[in-house]
């Protein structure tokens, strides 16, 4: 059995493509452009809310061959041949591609997300059960990713900043008892100039 190889991307600016107008395509859509991208919705019909996500709307069928002019790209169809028509041609650009509920057309897979400031738990398990990874994230969410966890999250970044202010790097401290601190609502200034 593989594993996917879980990362948190960058698509600040990157082109992306969603094909579909319903409610899944608002979703995957509305993702993209909160991370930045610059979104295209291809779909002949779209949901309310899916035109102001976008960057740009064709409201058409999708061309055959398209998706290899974009970065990553995002199939969410209820036309099975149409979501594997996106797939193989992302694929065959070497582009990205993910086919809602559709992980054989997948070349990454969306894991459930939970966000609380800087903080971002992502849960999957594999494309086996959404259903699963949904509620694992919604059960973090309520009981992990509470405000001492954000504010823990804004301290540290400041210790951090203040090491590579120092001159320091910030691989080799065993961080353990400053998360803590942190998560405690306590700080340690003794230690915030101390370069190891």
């Amino acid at each position: 059995m593989t594993f996917g190889y879980p990362v948190f991307l960058d698509v600040g600016g990157i082109e992306a493509l969603v094909v579909g107008g319903g409610s899944v395509a608002l979703r995957k859509a509305q993702a993209l452009a909160d991370a930045g991208a610059q979104v295209t919705v291809v779909a002949p019909d779209l949901v309310d809310g899916l035109e102001a996500v976008a960057t740009v709307v064709h409201r058409r069928q999708y061309d055959r061959g398209e998706a290899a002019r974009y970065q990553l790209v995002i199939t969410a169809t209820d036309d099975a041949s149409v979501n594997t028509a996106v797939a193989e041609d992302a694929k065959a650009a070497r582009v990205w591609v993910n086919s809602a509920d559709d992980p054989d057309n997948c070349s990454f897979i969306l894991p459930a997300v939970a966000r609380r400031g800087a903080v971002t738990v992502a849960v999957s398990t594999g494309g086996a059960s959404p259903a699963l990874a949904s509620r694992l994230r919604t059960l973090i969410a309520e009981r992990e990713l509470t405000p001492e966890v954000e504010s823990a999250a804004v301290e540290l970044a400041r210790q951090r900043a203040a090491i590579h202010a120092a001159g320091g790097r910030t691989e080799d401290i065993d961080w353990s008892a400053r998360v803590d601190e942190a998560l405690r609502g306590q700080t340690a200034p003794s230690r915030e100039g101390k370069v190891r």
